[in-house]
């Protein structure tokens, strides 16, 4: 080996432990995703929420969720997706799903039961009315 070699060593080890500690940190905040959800959302946002207000919350939260798994799913299928996935959407989807948990814990707590929609009544359109009785032709 030559003197040139060694002479870079340092560097490349510090290099190469600068990586692997920002690698373990990365890892580290996609550990910490669920855990923390409670810092996102007021403990008291639901507390004077009806059964039928939670109902709706729920709803809009769900369809929410689904929503930016969707767009962060979506992103993480091009170049660099992973990145965007978690500086673009993941704590919009945190927040929203401590927002879920929070609804669902009061949602428990209230006792509340799902709203059964009944089917809605087919539409009948209406009859058109005939000729009256009696009535006559004005052609002749």
């Amino acid at each position: 080996m030559s003197i040139s070699t060694f002479r870079h060593l340092p560097l490349r080890a510090a290099v190469t432990a600068a990586l692997l500690a920002l690698g373990g940190l990365l890892c580290g905040c996609a550990q910490m995703g669920e855990t923390l959800s409670p810092a996102f959302v007021d403990p008291a946002k639901y507390d004077l929420y009806d059964c039928k207000q939670l109902e709706t919350e729920r709803t809009v939260l769900a369809s929410r969720a689904a929503e930016l798994q969707g767009l962060m799913s979506k992103a993480e299928t091009g170049v660099g997706g992973a990145v965007v996935a978690e500086v673009a959407y993941r704590n919009d989807y945190v927040s929203v799903r401590a927002q879920q948990k929070l609804a669902d814990e009061n949602w428990r707590r209230n006792k509340c039961h799902e709203t059964i929609v009944a089917a809605p009544a087919p539409i009948v359109p209406p009859v058109p009315p005939g000729p009256a009785r009696g009535a006559r032709s004005s052609a002749r």
